[in-house]
């Protein structure tokens, strides 16, 4: 699968209209958004430069390495003052202020706008079996007291990340999916089975061409400056377009059908951990670990780093409790 820079850079079209006067307050808009955004990928500058207190933050400089105006950058780095990272000097401009244990344990938590919260509620609600199988647009609104051209661009969102179907009545239907922690055990101790297994089966084949390019990607993905503002469907298919990959080399159908299904089963689940940067470049790290193991013509190597990424990924999850 083929990311495109311009694509990775615009999470789903879900700002305010004039009519969603019934959202919460606490939702925020586009722009704030882009500031917080932007002030993360500041601190990935400062911490990987290894700037030193006191050092000068230039904003033409950020400006350029950023591919902005100086104008989002003022505003960012403003925003790091706020939080004690930086300092502001009047008619000087901005100074690395914190330390490099602080700078490392910072991060900036980007706002939601409104159907990005509605989104989150609705799926959280879904895994918390708060939600049944099938919705109507009168329970959801009654529910999240939203707007009804909100809410119906949110649920069309939805259906496109394989999360909804529409009903042919009225109403809507939730896909299948691991929705319990039973599931999503039965699901990490069925894989940890399957695929480093294929990794070491006689017919393994590898398309040279493929894993180059899924290589590449991963390599994209993991240098990302922002990482929070690429659009999680695409972070899902690189991850799961991955371990079909690796099944698919395994040279038996049987093998690529279950990590297919499982892929199918696991969307909703793990949709929401795409937002955890420093997991999304974990994974991406360990893909790439398990690309050169096969590169090398290890795949005693690549089967154990599976289980150990697998492993990992277990550990990762978000856990859903069902309701007393």
């Amino acid at each position: 699968m083929a990311i495109s820079q311009e694509s990775n850079y615009q999470l789903y079209d879900c700002t305010m209209s004039e009519n969603d006067t019934k959202t919460s307050s606490a939702v925020t808009t586009n722009a704030q958004q882009s500031r917080h955004r932007l002030a993360n990928q500041i601190l990935d500058l400062i911490r990987d430069a290894r700037f030193e207190i006191g050092h000068h933050l230039r904003e033409q400089q950020l400006s350029d390495m950023l591919g902005v105006s100086r104008t989002p950058v003022r505003a960012a780095l403003t925003l790091l003052a706020e939080r004690g990272i930086v300092e502001a000097r009047k008619n000087q401009g901005f100074f690395l202020k914190a330390q490099h244990l602080t700078l490392h344990r910072t991060e900036l938590e980007v706002p939601v706008t409104a159907g990005e919260d509605l989104y989150a509620r609705i799926v959280e609600d879904r895994l918390s079996s708060i939600l049944g199988d099938s919705v109507t647009q009168a329970e959801l609104t009654r529910r999240y007291n939203v707007d009804r051209t909100l809410l119906l661009r949110t649920l069309t969102h939805m259906v496109n990340d394989g999360l909804l179907s529409r009903n042919s009545g009225r109403g809507w239907t939730f896909r299948p999916t691991l929705d319990s922690q039973v599931a999503l055990r039965d699901s990490y101790d069925y894989r940890s089975t399957i695929e480093p297994a294929g990794l070491l089966l006689g017919s393994f084949k590898f398309d040279a061409g493929l894993l180059e390019r899924s290589r590449l990607e991963h390599i994209y993905l993991e240098g990302h400056p922002d990482i929070a503002a690429v659009d999680p469907r695409l972070l899902f298919d690189a991850d799961a377009q991955f371990h079909e990959m690796i099944a698919g080399f395994s040279g038996n159908i049987f093998f690529l059908q279950a990590i297919q299904q499982q892929n199918r089963l696991r969307r909703l689940l793990e949709f929401g951990g795409y937002s955890n940067r420093r997991r999304v470049r974990d994974w991406c790290r360990e893909h790439l670990n398990i690309i050169s193991a096969i590169f090398d013509g290890d795949t005693a190597k690549a089967s154990e780093l599976m289980t150990k990424h697998l492993s990992a990924a277990r550990a990762a999850a978000r856990h859903y409790p069902k309701p007393n």
